[in-house]
């Protein structure tokens, strides 16, 4: 649950696909975008505590819950590329005169940086905390997103999400997660068997170049050392991006280290 407690709104697509968001306070707007396997719930530090500056917008993702598939059949709709869409199209019918800050974890940093791409006059800020995506010459996510999934695939959901976040946050990170996070990840797992498709794509960051909003990069202490490989080559190709650190916190800093989170956000939004 998130910290506060705040009714569910829904925003309805051109494709008729409703996605159901959180919102809170006043003023400037920021976009929260979760990663892999969550959803806005992922967000229950931030919102009151950003929520204090501004109004905050979290929404779950297309095919997250609480609109999750309880299938086996991949969604061919899930994508990067779409996901920005649809955020694209949710910003521009409530803030159609209004750029947004956009704050994004790993898989939704990418997901952030698309819609800094299709759509630069909605964007005001975006903050990419420890980006997620394949880049030339950065170790790919490939084995161990397919091996997660043919295990969901195969019933075996625990086997597959130890296997998933163990590699994106450290080794024991599954076993030691806390009770909530856990029911989170559960709800999403099934989105990994539409993810799978994403694990062979490789991204050219020259086109990143183009971004010229300010960008601020931050990353976990502990995180595992893709993360800060992904956030030197954005580093390479965005030009006024600034670079911060996380303390004590690994990938999912901003629940490891809600308060140092917060600050050097707002820090960064309110310069």
């Amino acid at each position: 649950m998130p910290a506060l407690d705040l009714p569910e709104s829904l925003f309805t697509l051109n494709d008729s696909t409703s996605l159901s968001f959180l919102d809170y306070g006043f003023g400037q707007t920021t976009l929260l975008v979760h990663g892999s396997l969550c959803d806005y719930r992922y967000w229950r530090w931030q919102m009151a505590a950003l929520g204090e500056y501004g109004k905050i917008l979290a929404p779950s993702l297309r095919g997250y819950w609480p609109n999750a598939s309880l299938t086996s059949a991949p969604d061919k709709r899930f994508s990067v590329g779409q996901h920005a869409a649809d955020l694209i199209e949710l910003i521009q019918a409530t803030h159609p005169d209004q750029p947004v800050n956009v704050i994004g974890h790993s898989r939704g940093a990418h997901v952030a940086l698309e819609i800094a791409l299709q759509a630069p006059d909605a964007v005001r800020a975006l903050v990419l905390a420890d980006p997620g995506m394949n880049l030339a010459g950065v170790g790919h996510n490939r084995e161990f997103l397919l091996k997660a999934a043919e295990a969901i695939s195969l019933g075996n959901d625990e086997d597959g999400l130890a296997t998933f976040i163990d590699a994106v946050s450290g080794a024991d990170t599954w076993r030691r997660m806390t009770g909530w996070f856990k029911s989170m990840v559960r709800d999403n797992a099934r989105t990994l068997l539409s993810q799978a498709h994403e694990a062979d794509a490789d991204h050219d960051p020259q086109p990143f170049s183009a971004i010229k909003c300010p960008v601020l990069l931050l990353g976990g202490q502990q995180s595992p050392p893709r993360y800060s490989q992904i956030m030197d080559m954005l580093e390479k190709h965005i030009g006024q991006a600034r670079r911060d650190t996380i303390a004590m916190a690994s990938h999912g800093m901003n629940l490891a280290n809600p308060k140092s989170f917060n600050r050097k956000v707002l820090e960064f939004l309110n310069n």
